[in-house]
C-alpha cells in the first residue's frame, strides 16, 4: 500500500491509506510522450540514494507548478528534505508525473496524486524498479493546509521510507497533525489554493477516484 493513515487502506487509494498504489482496470488514460532528461535516468532500487543526491547538487530548482482542467497553482520543494526535493524535480523532470492524475480524494482531509491507469505511468515505475526514498523528517514541517507530503507503503516498512511516485496535498484547513511523523512533509502550496480546492469537490466513486479524471502537468521553475 502506498498511502498515509492510521486506519487501513487498500490499493485502489481508499481511505484506508495514504500510500497506496491503486489499482483501477477499465478507463482509458491519456498518453503523453515522457521528457528523459540524460544523463541522469539511471535511478533504481540499488542506487537511489547517491543518484538523489547527485542529481539534486546537478538541479537546484524548488519550486514547480502544477495545471491542470481546474486551474494551476505553485508549490514550494523544501530544500532540508534534499532527497525528496530532488526525486520530485527528477520525476517531473522525466515526464512521469505528466502520466498521471490525481487519483485518490477526500474532501476536508486529502487530494492525493502520482498515480493513472496508464501503461505510461506503469512502464516508468518498472523502468526506475520502484524504488523508495528514507525518510526525512524534520519537526519544523507538519500537516498544515496545503502542506506536500509523500505517500508510503504501510505493511513492512518499519523505516517508513516514502514512495517515490505518490505524494499528497492536506486540503484541510486544520492540517492533519495525527500523521506527524508518519510520512515525510518537503513542500507546500504557496500560490492557488483555490484550485487545490476545486479538485477536493470532484465527485468520486466509492474508491475515492474522481469520476472525471484530473489530470497533471508540472512545470519545473528555475
Amino acid at each position: 500500500m502506498i498511502l498515509i493513515i492510521l486506519f487501513s487502506i487498500i490499493s485502489n487509494c481508499k481511505k484506508e491509506t495514504i500510500a497506496k498504489t491503486s489499482k483501477k482496470t477499465t478507463k482509458t488514460t491519456k498518453k503523453k510522450t515522457a521528457k528523459i532528461v540524460k544523463p541522469f535516468d539511471s535511478i533504481n532500487h540499488t542506487n537511489a540514494v547517491d543518484f538523489l543526491i547527485a542529481y539534486g547538487k546537478a538541479h537546484k530548482s524548488n519550486k514547480v507548478r502544477f495545471k491542470t482542467r481546474l486551474g494551476s497553482f505553485t508549490v514550494l520543494l523544501y530544500d532540508d528534505t534534499p532527497l525528496h526535493r530532488a526525486n520530485f524535480i527528477f520525476l517531473a523532470n522525466a515526464g512521469y508525473f505528466d502520466t498521471t492524475c490525481f487519483h485518490r480524494v477526500v474532501p476536508d482531509f486529502i487530494v492525493q496524486g502520482g498515480n493513472s491507469e496508464s501503461g505510461n505511468t506503469l512502464g516508468f515505475r518498472n523502468k526506475y524498479e520502484n524504488y523508495t526514498i528514507p525518510p526525512e523528517f524534520r519537526k519544523h514541517h507538519r500537516h498544515k493546509y496545503g502542506a506536500l507530503a509523500a505517500a508510503r507503503e504501510w505493511e513492512n516498512n518499519i523505516s517508513k521510507k516514502s514512495t517515490p511516485f505518490e505524494f499528497y496535498f492536506i486540503q484541510s484547513k486544520n492540517g492533519a497533525h495525527h500523521i506527524n511523523g508518519e510520512h515525510t512533509v518537503f513542500g507546500e502550496i504557496i500560490s492557488g489554493f483555490d484550485t487545490l480546492n476545486k479538485i477536493a469537490l470532484v465527485k468520486t466513486g466509492r474508491d475515492e477516484w474522481p469520476l472525471k479524471d484530473v489530470f497533471m502537468d508540472i512545470i519545473v521553475l528555475n
